[in-house]
C-alpha cells in the first residue's frame, strides 16, 4: 500500500537521505509522472498542504514535470524564483535524447539552489517533502531531484527563561535544528567542530545531530552515544525528554544523569570540556552527556565572574542543597524522639506553639509540604498574568490562615517557606525536583526512627550516588573517585589561569588546554 511509505523508511536514515534503504527497493519511483503523482496523492490522503505543481518545460518540445512541496515548510518565494521560474524559462533541451542525464542537466543549468541531491523512491521523497524540501518529478525518468527550500520562519532568538543570569550572553536555543547547531559555530571557529545526523521516529521522522570537538571529545564516548541512539526503536520523539529517557544508563533512578540547557554558551563550555551535546529538532533544549552531579551545581555565570565570589556563591548551593533536602526531616526527627537535643528555651517556645496543634510534627510537615507543592504547581501551569500573584497570595493567605487556625504551628510554616527557596538555587531545574521529591522519603524515615532514620537515608542516598554512572563516566567524580585536578573546579573555583586540564574522566585524548595541543584532524 502507498500509505505505507512514510513509516517504511529506515529508523536511522543517518548522513544521506537520498540513498534507499532495504525497505524503499519495493517502492522505486515509476516512469510515468502521472503513476507517481497519483501514488503521492494516495500516499498523503489528498491533503491539501501538499501542493503538487504540474508545469511544462522547454520552448521547442513541451515537457510535462510535477514540482511537490509542503505549504508551510517550504519557502514558496525561493521555490517561484529559484526553481519554476529557472525551469520555465531555462530549460530547452531535446527530452528525449537527453532522458539518461536530465536530472544532471538541470542540475548543472537550470536550478540556483545551493543543496540539490537525486532521489530514487517513495519514501526519501516524502522525508524531503515532510522536512520542506522541494521535489522535482519528470515524465519518463525514475529518478526525482530534491531541493534544499525550507522556510526560515521560527521563533527569534531570545533571552533564556529557565537559566537566567546577571552577566553573559542572553541568547537562547530555538525549535528549529540548524539555528541552534549555528549558535554554536558561532562561538567555537573550529574545523573539529563536528557534526553526526540521525533521523529518529518512525512517523515523525525527527532529526538529531551529535555534535563534539574531534580530538578532545573521548571516542569511545562518541560511539556509545551514537550506539544507542542507533538502538531506538519508537514511532516519535516529540522532545529531546524522549532521547534522555532512552538512552540513560541507569532507567530507575531519580537523579538525572544527563544534563540539558537552552544556553549555547552552556553547550559550548561543555564541548570544551570533551562532553558530546545532543540536538533534537523541535524543543530548544539540548542534551550533554556525560554528565555529573557537580554539573547541576554550576551556573556559567560562575565562570563571568570573580572567582572567589563564585566560589561562595557554589558553597551557598551545596549549602542550600542540604538545606531544603533535610530540614524538614531533622525537625521531624528531633521534636519527635530528641527533644533533649534542644536548648531549654527553644524547646519551650515550640512546645507553646504546637501546644493546640491537633497533629503530630510527621503529619503537620506533610500538609504543609504537600499544599506548598501544590501551589507551586498551580503557580507554573496558570497564565503568566495571574501565576506568580495566585501563587505568593495563596501561600500567604494559607499559612497564615493554618497557624491562626491551629492546625500547624508558625515555626512549622517557617521550616517549610525556607526548604522551597533553597530548592530554587539550583541552576538545573531538573536537580530541584529531584530534591523536591526526596524529601519526602526521609521526613517518613524521620517520623519512624528520628535522627537513625535520617542518617541511614542520607547514606543510602550517597551510596546510590556513587553507584550511578553517565555514559561509563561515575556520576559523583571527581568526589568519587576523588580526582585531585578536577577540583579546581568542582566545589571551589579557581582562577582562570589555573584551569588547565580538562576532567580526566571526560576527556582522555586531549586532556590539557591549549590550541598546540589540539588535534587539527580533517578526516571525512
Amino acid at each position: 500500500m502507498e500509505e505505507d511509505f512514510i513509516v517504511s523508511s529506515s529508523k536511522n536514515n543517518h548522513n544521506d537521505t537520498s540513498q534507499p534503504t532495504s525497505n524503499s527497493t519495493k517502492h522505486l519511483l515509476n516512469p510515468s509522472l502521472a503513476q507517481n503523482i497519483k501514488t503521492i496523492k494516495r500516499a498523503v490522503g489528498n491533503s491539501n498542504d501538499i501542493i503538487i505543481r504540474e508545469i511544462l518545460i522547454g520552448k521547442s518540445e513541451k515537457q510535462p514535470i510535477a514540482i511537490v512541496y509542503t505549504d508551510g515548510l517550504a519557502d514558496k518565494t525561493a521555490i517561484t524564483d529559484f526553481i519554476m521560474e529557472s525551469l520555465m524559462l531555462d530549460f530547452d533541451e531535446p527530452f528525449e535524447s537527453k532522458s539518461e542525464a536530465v536530472n544532471q542537466y538541470l542540475k548543472d543549468t537550470c536550478l540556483p539552489v545551493g543543496d540539490v541531491k537525486d532521489i530514487g523512491d517513495f519514501p526519501t521523497l516524502f522525508n524531503s517533502i515532510l522536512n520542506g524540501e522541494t521535489v522535482i518529478l519528470l515524465d519518463g525518468v525514475t529518478k526525482g531531484i530534491a531541493t534544499s527550500t525550507k522556510s526560515s520562519k521560527d521563533r527569534a532568538i531570545t533571552e533564556p527563561s529557565t537559566e537566567s543570569v546577571i552577566r553573559g550572553p542572553k541568547e537562547s536555543f530555538t525549535e528549529t535544528l540548524r539555528t541552534n547547531t549555528a549558535l554554536i559555530r558561532r562561538k567555537i571557529k573550529n574545523p573539529n567542530l563536528w557534526i553526526k545526523s540521525r533521523v529518529i521516529g518512525k512517523v515523525t521522522q525527527t532529526d538529531i545531530a551529535v555534535m563534539y570537538i574531534n580530538g578532545i571529545a573521548n571516542e569511545k564516548i562518541v560511539k556509545e552515544v551514537l550506539n544507542r541512539l542507533d538502538s531506538i526503536d519508537i514511532d516519535s520523539i516529540l522532545e529531546s525528554g524522549y532521547i534522555e529517557a532512552l538512552i540513560q544508563d541507569s532507567k530507575y533512578t531519580i537523579f538525572p544523569t544527563i544534563y540539558n540547557s537552552e544556553r549555547p554558551d552552556v553547550i559550548s563550555a561543555e564541548l570544551l570540556e570533551g562532553k558530546v551535546a545532543i540536538f533534537v529538532d523541535g524543543t530548544p533544549f539540548v542534551l550533554i552527556v556525560p554528565a555529573l552531579l557537580t554539573s547541576f551545581l554550576q551556573s556559567s555565570e560562575d565562570y563571568y565572574q570573580n572567582f572567589i565570589i563564585s566560589s561562595l556563591i557554589r558553597f551557598l548551593r551545596f549549602f542550600g542543597i542540604s538545606i531544603s533536602l533535610i530540614v524538614p526531616s531533622l525537625y521531624v526527627s528531633i521534636t519527635t524522639f530528641h527533644q533533649e537535643m534542644l536548648p531549654t528555651a527553644m524547646l519551650i517556645s515550640l512546645a507553646s506553639q504546637r501546644e493546640g496543634v491537633p497533629f503530630p510534627a510527621f503529619v503537620e510537615a506533610l500538609i504543609m509540604e504537600i499544599a506548598f507543592e501544590i501551589l507551586r504547581e498551580a503557580g507554573l501551569r496558570m497564565p503568566r498574568t495571574i501565576g506568580p500573584a495566585v501563587s505568593i497570595v495563596g501561600t500567604l493567605v494559607i499559612g497564615q490562615a493554618a497557624v491562626e487556625a491551629g492546625i500547624v504551628s508558625a515555626v512549622m510554616v517557617i521550616i517549610v517557606a525556607l526548604t522551597a527557596i533553597c530548592s530554587f538555587l539550583f541552576p538545573a531545574y531538573g536537580l530541584s525536583n529531584t530534591i523536591r521529591v526526596l524529601r519526602f522519603p526521609l521526613m517518613f524515615l524521620a517520623a519512624g526512627f528520628g535522627l537513625f532514620g535520617v542518617i541511614i537515608g542520607v547514606m543510602a542516598l550517597i551510596l546510590h550516588l556513587c553507584s550511578l554512572r553517565s555514559f561509563g563516566v561515575p556520576y559523583m567524580s571527581p568526589f568519587a573517585p576523588i580526582i585531585p585536578d578536577d577540583q579546581k573546579d568542582a566545589l571551589v573555583l579557581f582562577p582562570r589561569g589555573s584551569l588547565l586540564t580538562r576532567p580526566r574522566l571526560v576527556s582522555k585524548s586531549n586532556t590539557i588546554r591549549g590550541h598546540k595541543h589540539l588535534k587539527n584532524e580533517n578526516n571525512n
